[in-house]
């Protein structure tokens, strides 16, 4: 995670820095603070990393181990699932809400919670493909 977190911070110093530089030579705000919120969040979740990269033990990406020092039992993944697709026919519902009317969002926000809750429920028992 020490990868992660220096080239999250890396970037978000880098595009703070370039929001100051625009702020100053253009005088236009939206683009200095959408530039500046950029960096933010770059930053932010490099020190997250950052963080808990010293309080976890280091993986194997992390050093200069073999490729077979990643192998084994990784986790429990679902192989194929319908709920990403109803998912997202449910947040393409509740955009369409917002353009055409908000008698659509009746129908989009229970095909939402539907879809999350079969994901949250799949992926707690592993899928129909796990083994």
């Amino acid at each position: 995670m020490k990868t992660e977190a220096r080239l999250l911070i890396g970037l978000g110093v880098f595009v703070l820095i370039m929001g100051i530089v625009y702020g100053i030579w253009s005088k236009e705000l939206s683009g200095t603070v959408m530039l500046i919120g950029t960096g933010i969040l770059g930053i932010f979740p490099g020190l997250y990393y950052r963080y808990w990269s010293k309080r976890m033990a280091g993986r194997p990406e992390d050093t200069d181990a073999p490729v077979d020092a990643g192998a084994g039992f990784i986790g429990s993944f679902p192989g194929s699932s319908i709920w990403p697709f109803v998912l997202g026919m449910g947040c393409w519902l509740m955009v369409l809400a917002l353009v055409f009317g908000s008698w659509l969002a009746v129908i989009a926000l229970p095909t939402i919670t539907f879809a999350l809750a079969g994901a949250t429920a799949e992926g707690r028992r592993g899928g129909a493909a796990s083994h």
